[in-house]
């Protein structure tokens, strides 16, 4: 007769990938002695993809003179790329059930690579997106493997501290990312800057292929195609029409492109509930706990991309600074935000999330009010000012959202809990970036309807209109937080009963 014997927490000796992921013990997650040195390619990954998000908006002025392109044009330098990772997102979680997650990121690393040396020499702006477009693959598979790996390397009570490193590591992206870029454009040109990422690739590369280690288990479901066409359908169609409205109004083009879109989105949310393996599992938007901050997270996403988009901009052709200059103008706030996403995090641990996005909102309404107060000859230390407390403000809402909500899920659904997570947040930022373009063209074509003569005015009065928009998606975050429910319960460790004879084998 066979023996059965409770799994103990020290047996780290155990073949994981045998087991079920419900037979996942929380403590049995100590067996990783460095966590953080089995994370550092995925950090480095992640951290490069979230650069080369942040980095291009102030890269702009330079594409749209290089090329000959309009500004709607050159947004999608931005938007393509969010595009990209919002098509593939919703894949990842799938593929991390077939595929190594260290396969799976050194495939993503290797795209990356080359869609970044692609862009340092493209000669034509079509070419340039399409390396772009390689990047954002990268990053779409890079974001929700990093977050369901730590819910596996790190232990549930430093489940808030973990979530804090890696909000640093994307938010020291967005820190020396507008620095860099205006460096490098001031000192050589923008093709610098994808010469920059690609010697970042490789190391990324390096350290994934000597440290990280699979605590992903695979289970390979069954494959659904129908699925995975109508996510690349639904998603690419809604985004690409939001994108267009900027440059073609609402043409029966760009009509046609969201009709498309939300019709083969409803149909694919509604597949993923109802077919025994989805691509997706949607349930977990079911839980109360997961979806109300989830939808924080997406519309302080949306802002911050808002926000991003629109200021560095509004620095040079608005108040008609260098790119150099702009660049380092943004390195103070990023700064601090690096450091409040940190102690965000450790914060959750102690506090829960409520208090602390009541406390970051209210810190990033007012920096987006004093935006309102920007003008063309306004003294640098307004901006300053403005920018730094919107930076604060908006990792107490980013990290104690994204805590909780991983935190609600069991194990079993972490990984499509950070996928969905991750789509909500690249499909929304995405779509925040084209209506901050849309409204920014609006604010300028009334200044100008008005008799305003002057560009750099029209530029910070159009400016207005995308501030105004990111304070409206703060206040809808403020409003979610009401229903935040906070959960202070460790999880309850369940005996796991294993075949020693299997095991043995």
């Amino acid at each position: 007769m066979k023996k059965r014997i409770p799994l103990s927490a020290n047996q780290t000796t155990i073949r994981k990938n045998q087991l079920s992921d419900d037979a996942f013990v929380p403590d049995a997650h100590q067996h990783f002695d460095h966590p953080h040195k089995v994370m550092l390619g995925l950090y480095i990954s992640v951290f490069l993809g979230m650069l080369s998000e942040t980095s291009m908006n102030i890269t702009l002025p330079d594409l749209m003179a290089d090329f000959g392109i309009s500004s709607g044009t050159a947004q999608w330098m931005v938007v393509g790329y969010m595009l990209a990772i919002g098509v593939v997102l919703p894949c990842v979680g799938f593929m991390l059930k077939w595929v190594k997650a260290k396969t799976l990121v050194l495939f993503a690393l290797v795209c990356f690579l080359v869609g970044a040396i692609v862009c340092t020499v493209a000669p034509t702006f079509p070419i340039l997106l399409a390396g772009r477009i390689m990047q954002g693959v990268s990053t779409g598979i890079a974001l929700p493997t990093m977050y369901a790996a730590i819910m596996r390397v790190f232990p549930p009570h430093k489940i808030g501290a973990a979530n804090g490193v890696a909000g640093l590591v994307i938010m020291f992206a967005p820190v020396i990312g507008p620095t860099i870029a205006g460096a490098l454009i001031g000192a050589f040109s923008w093709r610098a800057i994808f010469a920059l990422f690609a010697v970042v690739a490789v190391a990324a590369i390096v350290c994934t292929a000597l440290f990280f280690v699979t605590p992903i288990e695979r289970t390979r479901p069954k494959v659904d195609v129908i699925s995975i066409l109508a996510s690349a359908i639904g998603f690419g169609c809604l985004v690409a029409g939001v994108s267009l409205i900027s440059d073609m109004g609402f043409s029966a083009v760009v009509i046609a492109l969201l009709v498309v879109g939300v019709i083969v989105l409803a149909f694919y949310a509604r597949r993923q509930l109802t077919i025994a393996d989805p691509l997706l599992d949607l349930h977990a938007l079911g839980i109360a706990a997961f979806r109300t901050p989830a939808i924080m997270i997406s519309c302080s996403f949306s802002c911050t991309l808002a926000f991003m988009y629109l200021v560095p901009q509004e620095l040079q052709r608005g108040m008609g600074l260098s790119s150099t200059v702009a660049g380092l103008l943004m390195l103070p706030g990023g700064v601090i935000n690096a450091l409040c996403t940190l102690a965000a995090g450790r914060m959750f641990d102690r506090y829960g999330a409520k208090r602390l996005v009541w406390a970051g909102s209210a810190l990033t309404v007012i920096g987006g009010a004093l935006f309102f107060m920007i003008g063309v000859s306004t003294p640098v230390a307004l901006f300053l000012a403005a920018h730094i407390i919107v930076m604060v403000g908006i990792p107490f809402i980013q990290q104690s959202a994204q805590s909780a909500a991983l935190k609600s899920l069991p194990g079993r659904m972490a990984a499509d809990g950070s996928t969905i997570m991750n789509t909500m947040q690249q499909v929304c930022g995405a779509i925040a970036t084209a209506v901050a373009t849309c409204l920014l063209g609006l604010g300028q074509t009334n200044y100008t309807a008005a008799g305003g003569t002057n560009p750099a005015q029209g530029f910070v009065d159009g400016s207005r209109y995308g501030y105004l928009f990111g304070m409206v998606l703060v206040v809808v975050v403020l409003a979610c937080s009401f229903l935040l429910k906070e959960h202070h319960e460790e999880p309850k460790l369940v005996p796991v009963h294993v075949d020693v004879e299997t095991l043995a084998v």
